[in-house]
């Protein structure tokens, strides 16, 4: 049995929501598992959602040791429905990392001692089990930190060209483009001669996608963003959009550029606008607020829903997922190297300065545990 540290998240039936950094216990692997000491562990938005749920953010209150924090949260009445399923459980925290195989099962003896990047639940610890199969070798000279962010970031932004080229469209819209998936799907989108749109919100978020060769870099808060959004779409044809934001108007107005791109091209006026396919995939929730759909600027020929990472993997069967895998090893360290703000220890992480930095989600700001630190 091996002990160590693990970051949970417990909501709970008087409108709290607990953090806490505990002991807590593994026992050895199965034939087919392995119990791998984690070294570093990226906080994706994905973790930030687990980990903070619907809690408001302004009522922290910390409590416990340094070594073993508590924070507590208050959350809203209104927002007790929509977590109903999580109600009493403490859940781990972490959804991937990288580390060192310290005990293996039977059947994958040969992975014991190896460095692996890991997919699974619980990566906010000092140590985790997983299956075999939820882990990749790292090449000897790859460090903890550089595979650490090997599976959410790399596979997502593979996924969106996959998708593309899938169901037929030629180029993509891409909303906070310059985050470290954002800059993943420029990178690839150069190497693979695919039109890409980049959504922006800054003049530094611009710089920095111009920077690794993007081409259509478009500011949100400009005056003119309707009018460069629809010359960006017209040429490029791009016809899907990917969409972190998810609040807000700025996928109805993505829509409407591309209505607006097709119907340029029409000989003959038809009441139901165009017949160009337009799709779009809300993949975050960057932007809590609801969702605003303009219906009449777009035609009838338009789609929307939600992309995730997971469901897209099981449909896309073993043979895809080994290339898009065999892709992020081959460019780990150039297409798909990730860059973090800061390294903080897993006690640290419940610091509440620190956690108000990374509950924000700004782009560039990316977080880094590592467990050895304390």
């Amino acid at each position: 049995m091996i002990t160590g540290r693990q970051l949970t998240s417990t909501a709970n039936k008087n409108g709290t929501l607990r953090l806490a950094v505990e002991d807590f216990s593994l026992d050895g692997p199965g034939a087919d598992e392995v119990v791998v000491r984690i070294e570093a562990a990226p906080i994706n938005p994905t973790d930030i959602g687990l980990l903070l749920g619907p809690a408001e953010i302004a009522s922290l209150e910390a409590g416990g040791t340094p070594d073993r924090p508590v924070l507590t949260f208050n959350i809203p009445e209104q927002r007790l429905s929509r977590i109903a399923g999580r109600v009493g459980q403490a859940l781990a925290v972490g959804i991937e990392g990288a580390g060192i195989v310290v005990d293996a099962g039977a059947n994958v003896k040969a992975l014991e001692g190896r460095r692996v990047a890991l997919f699974g639940q619980g990566m906010f610890a000092d140590y985790c089990r997983v299956a075999a199969s939820a882990v990749i070798p790292l090449p000897g000279h790859v460090a903890a930190a550089d595979g650490a962010a090997l599976f959410v970031n790399p596979m997502t932004a593979l996924g969106f060209v996959e998708t593309a080229r899938r169901e037929g469209h030629r180029a993509i819209v891409h909303t906070a483009a310059a985050s470290n998936l954002g800059q993943m799907l420029q990178k690839i989108c150069l190497r693979d001669a695919i039109p890409l749109v980049n959504i922006v919100r800054s003049e530094q978020q611009e710089e920095l996608l111009r920077r690794i060769g993007a081409t259509h870099v478009l500011n949100s808060r400009d005056e003119d963003f309707p009018a460069r959004l629809l010359e960006a779409v017209a040429e490029t044809g791009a016809t899907i959009a990917f969409d972190a934001i998810g609040g807000g108007r700025l996928g109805s107005d993505i829509l409407t550029a591309m209505e607006q791109a097709a119907t340029r091209k029409m000989t003959t006026y038809s009441h139901y606008g165009s017949s160009s396919s337009k799709q779009l995939y809300v993949y975050g929730r960057l932007d809590p607020s609801l969702t605003v759909l303009d219906r009449a600027s777009f035609g009838m020929q338009w789609k929307i829903g939600g992309w995730l990472l997971m469901p897209f993997l099981e449909r896309s069967g073993d043979e895809t997922v080994r290339r898009m895998r065999q892709r992020v090893i081959d460019e780990l360290t150039t297409t798909f190297a990730s860059r973090y703000t800061r390294t903080i220890g897993l006690a640290e992480a419940l610091d509440p300065d620190v956690l108000r930095a990374y509950e924000r989600k700004s782009t560039g700001q990316k977080y880094l545990i590592d467990p050895t630190r304390g």
